[in-house]
């Protein structure tokens, strides 16, 4: 079978490896769709935390069960998306429901090797399937949990103002969750290709772009100087994560879905005048999963809004430089084996 190895930042290669044995407890899924995120362009910058090189990428996944113990839930020929955090079930974290954030999470295509490969070995209990869903949907259900997660986390009521800083693809699903939710999303970023894009396709009423205007007195105008009660960072940047604080209403929350390799710094009198919430947000829970695939089969999302490039699975190495490229204008790139 083919495998795609990111062996140091900036450079890629391709082997050729034996199909995995199937054993008790796993199924063999055939790889057919591969979403790429920001962990996998961040791994080939450099710039991923908790990251070890060689590394087989890619944890945003669709595919085929051609092997499987007989079990009541899953049979070959089952179409699933992959859960890609493998989690104990047994530190204080999984026994309180959080296997997001197990304390010996094993995420896959970052701790170990992922879905960049023809066929890979997965736990049962990692798959999740969806009898409606195509294989584009199923790939997009991991990115667009992370974004539910963090909206989860927050616990945005109706109507309240929600700002949203980072429109990449996590932003985005975070964006479209929001608004389901009933908030009233502001997105901000300083790409206005994709504030056009969550303008356009995701009807967000709110953009900000502070290179255009000053973000702060816009916010204020917007929310009726109360500003948002609830911030999201889906960035990453060190900048932007601590330049958000400002915008945090008193009694608000700050939730940090991006995630930084370094420190971040803020004013601890400005956080605790506003008696402030701060909160992060990892990966998701297969509850979130069901969430954004019942808003799917719902069609309260469309997932086709957010896939922008394809590429075959044999040209990704050679394009996948350019996807890092604003210029592009990336919101998601699907890679398929067919």
């Amino acid at each position: 079978m083919r495998i795609l190895t990111c062996l140091k930042p900036g450079e890629f290669a391709y082997s050729n490896g034996h199909v995995p044995e199937i054993k008790k407890g796993y199924a063999l899924i055939k790889v057919q769709r591969i979403g790429i995120c920001g962990t996998d362009l961040h791994a080939f910058e450099g710039t991923q935390p908790f990251f070890n090189y060689p590394r087989v990428l890619g944890h945003e996944l669709a595919g085929e069960i051609v092997e499987i113990e007989t079990h009541a839930d899953y049979r070959i020929g089952d179409q699933v998306s992959i859960i890609p955090y493998f989690s104990c079930g047994t530190c204080f974290a999984c026994t309180q429901g959080k296997t997001n954030c197990c304390s010996t999470l094993n995420v896959f295509g970052v701790h170990s090797d992922g879905g960049m490969a023809e066929f890979i070995l997965i736990p049962i209990q990692a798959l999740f399937k969806s009898a409606s869903l195509d294989l584009d949907a199923l790939a997009l259900l991991e990115p667009l949990s992370i974004g539910a997660h963090g909206i989860k986390r927050s616990q945005i009521k109706p109507h309240e103002f929600v700002l949203i800083v980072g429109a990449g693809p996590i932003g985005l699903g975070a964006a479209a969750m929001a608004s389901l939710a009933g908030a009233q999303v502001i997105m901000q970023d300083v790409n206005q290709n994709r504030l056009d894009f969550a303008m356009e396709n995701l009807k967000i009423s709110y953009c900000i772009n502070p290179q255009k205007e000053d973000a702060l007195l816009a916010l204020r105008e917007i929310t009726h100087g109360n500003m948002p009660r609830v911030v999201i960072d889906a960035t990453g940047n060190k900048k932007a994560m601590e330049h958000s604080f400002q915008y945090i209403s008193h009694g608000g929350t700050y939730v940090l879905i991006g995630l930084q390799l370094n420190e971040i710094s803020f004013s601890h009198p400005e956080f605790h005048k506003r008696e402030a919430t701060l909160m992060s947000s990892r990966n998701a829970t297969r509850e979130d999963f069901q969430w954004v695939a019942d808003s799917i089969e719902q069609k309260l999302i469309d997932p086709n809004l957010f896939i922008s490039h394809r590429i075959a699975f044999e040209d990704l190495a050679s394009q996948f430089p350019d996807l890092i490229n604003p210029s592009m204008g990336v919101i998601k790139a699907m890679v398929s084996f067919e």
